[in-house]
């Protein structure tokens, strides 16, 4: 078909009544046009590209589902209402009005490269949906989701969800599908990779023209082959100006869809007559039944009003909040005027580490963590868990006039127990038994975000310093910003702190719980000996203590089962000498450390397997001290 000729069809299907035009894009394409990708793969460990990056997605409003307003299009993809009008020029006296159908809308995406397994790997942004009665995956990307990914793409990214027998109230993960630019793209002024999907009476000329591409742009990101219900990355240097109604969408009348139906049949489609008025009829009444959201978020509320009206955010602001779009029910939205009052407008006398202050908001004392905008993995983490051996999230603050976002976490009144074991400030030195119970406390917090958690979530960052003690010396565990959702990753990308890393992320990028066992081994050595995980001279304290407590199973292990006592006992905190408790509590703690940070991943224990045996050395513990009993050692793995 010649480019005249889409035009030609184009209008012609403009020209057909409501009811019938939504039918039209809800019943499947043909075959031949439908796409069999399950998404478009990326490398995580490719630096050349600009993963994570904010992009766009184009989405018509209304023509493949009945989604024609813009908070039932942001609960879609989890966004504001903002947040789609501003990128698509939409007045903001129309956010609560009715869209017309096919209005041109930019939906933000946060796109990011996502490991699957080892191998692996798809680009896309994950929008959620709870799964009601009669949604499917097909039914769902074609619909709502408007080809922007595929039912074989969400299979793959959902591998415990059965399609056949979805059940009702599960969440499910649409990915939709984006791209970040590549340095060569960056480096020749390409800024944006927009998601659009290719319609029948699409031509590349006009699409291109449209966006202000190039034709051989667009084809040299996506190939010359493309098909109708594609969807496509267009290669723009900035988002391009969509051209909007200045009025709302007219609210039909019964009897101008029924004339619109008259006119429709009269074109040859009588044969589908009862059906439209009963597909009509539903669609209405569904809408009406609809929750409409009346004014704006609390987040939009907490910003500057007079922005907001001018409709004269900037694209940092937009993408901060971006990040913050699905925490608006959960937690508490801060304004920055309360935190600046609270910290004495973050004045040195306020901070307590790093970019973390204390403050005091109506009688509550808060930990603010002030951050650049980029907080939404760590967001994302933190509204996954809930533990008590977790350092609670209370709040958040986006501040656009500075680009910052600010978490506001409870206040765990003890400080780190870096402090405790390294810092002379503290006069007071912790106990065995008090060490044990901080132990058995960050083991229990981890097992719970390694077990309990779906996908599991890796923290990468456990250390002393991020452990923080409340006011009865209970353990909790802080700082997600590292933190990885999803097991069996490889990144090339390292972070971490010298002393903590295990070997294989080390050398290989892989991400797995595992690598928090290691970590959490070098916590128990700390406790034990009261050192440093790294000394002045660089040497790993993990080394030292494997020297230390020997190879256990060994044919000499009886032999030197008193030379290892000896070893431990002259390598243990000198402050816990004084101690009453039982050496052996130590000893197998020792063990169970060393067996944390073995080399080989595969044979460090779960940390099911090392609650269960710091909880025996516990009760070990309580016994000699308490009832001046004797429990068996714990063996460790």
């Amino acid at each position: 078909m010649s480019a005249p000729a889409h035009h030609h069809h184009h209008r012609h299907l403009l020209l057909l009544p409501l009811p019938l035009l939504m039918l039209l894009f809800l019943l499947p394409p043909p075959a031949s046009a439908q796409p069999s990708t399950s998404g478009f793969t990326c490398s995580p460990n490719d630096t050349s590209y600009s993963y994570p990056c904010h992009t766009y997605a184009f989405y018509p409003a209304g023509l493949t589902t009945n989604l024609t307003d813009l908070s039932s299009i942001g609960d879609l993809f989890g966004v504001s209402r903002l947040m789609i009008s501003i990128p698509s020029n939409i007045s903001s006296s129309l956010l609560s009005s009715p869209l017309y159908p096919g209005q041109p809308l930019f939906v933000p995406l946060s796109c990011s490269c996502n490991s699957l397994n080892s191998s692996y790997a798809i680009s896309f942004s994950n929008a959620s949906r709870i799964i009601q009665s009669g949604d499917t995956f097909y039914g769902l990307s074609i619909g709502p989701f408007g080809n922007l990914t595929t039912y074989q793409s969400v299979e793959v990214v959902n591998p415990t969800l059965v399609p056949t027998n979805l059940s009702i109230g599960v969440q499910a993960i649409f990915p939709i599908f984006c791209k970040c630019p590549n340095s060569s793209q960056l480096g020749s002024g390409v800024t944006l990779l927009l998601s659009y999907v290719f319609q029948p009476s699409d031509n590349l000329s006009e699409v291109a023209t449209r966006f202000g591409a190039q034709v051989q742009a667009i084809t040299g990101v996506n190939g010359a082959n493309i098909q109708p219900y594609d969807t496509i990355f267009i290669p723009v240097s900035k988002l391009p100006s969509l051209a909007q109604p200045t009025t709302a969408a007219p609210v039909p009348s019964l009897k101008e869809e029924r004339k619109g139906l008259v006119i429709g049949l009269s074109v040859g489609v009588g044969v589908l007559g009862v059906l439209l008025i009963a597909l009509f009829a539903f669609l209405l009444l569904f809408r009406g039944k609809r929750r409409g959201k009346q004014g704006f978020t609390e987040v939009e509320r907490k910003m500057d009003g007079e922005a907001i009206r001018k409709g004269g955010l900037s694209e940092m602001e937009v993408n901060l909040m971006a990040d913050v779009s699905d925490c608006l029910d959960k937690y508490r939205v801060f304004g920055i005027n309360e935190l600046k009052e609270a910290t004495g407008g973050f004045s040195p006398g306020s901070l307590i580490q790093g970019s973390v202050y204390k403050g005091c908001i109506d009688g509550e004392v808060y930990a603010i963590k002030k951050m650049k905008w980029n907080a939404y993995e760590e967001l994302k983490i933190l509204q996954k868990v809930n533990h008590g051996n977790l350092v609670k999230l209370e709040g958040f603050c986006i501040d656009p006039e500075e680009a910052n976002c600010y978490l506001i976490y409870e206040f765990v009144q003890n400080g780190s127990l870096y402090s405790w074991l390294h810092e002379s400030r503290h006069n007071e030195k912790l106990s065995w038994k008090t060490r044990l119970r901080i132990a058995i406390d960050v083991a229990n917090g981890l097992q719970y975000i390694h077990e309990h958690t779906r996908p599991q979530v890796v923290h990468k960052d456990i250390k002393s310093s991020n452990i923080l003690l409340d006011s009865n010396m209970r353990a909790k565990i802080a700082n997600f910003g590292l933190a990885k959702s999803g097991c069996n990753a490889i990144t090339m990308h390292i972070v971490g702190t010298q002393g903590y890393i295990a070997p294989e992320y080390l050398a290989d990028g892989v991400v797995s719980t595992r690598m928090d066992v290691f970590s959490f081994g070098v916590v128990l050595l700390e406790l034990i000996s009261g050192k440093e995980a790294i000394d002045e001279e660089g040497n790993v304290l993990w080394a030292s203590a494997t020297d230390v407590f020997g190879t256990q199973g060994s044919s000499e292990d009886d032999e030197d089962e008193v030379g290892r006592s000896k070893r431990v006992r002259a390598w243990m905190d000198e402050s816990l000498v004084e101690d009453s408790f039982p050496f052996e509590s130590v000893v197998n703690v020792m063990g169970l450390a060393v067996a944390c940070v073995n080399k080989d991943p595969s044979k460090r224990p779960s940390m099911v397997d090392i609650v269960y045996a710091l909880c025996k050395s516990d009760d070990f513990v309580l016994d000699v001290s308490e009832d001046g009993l004797s429990a068996p050692p714990v063996l460790a793995r």
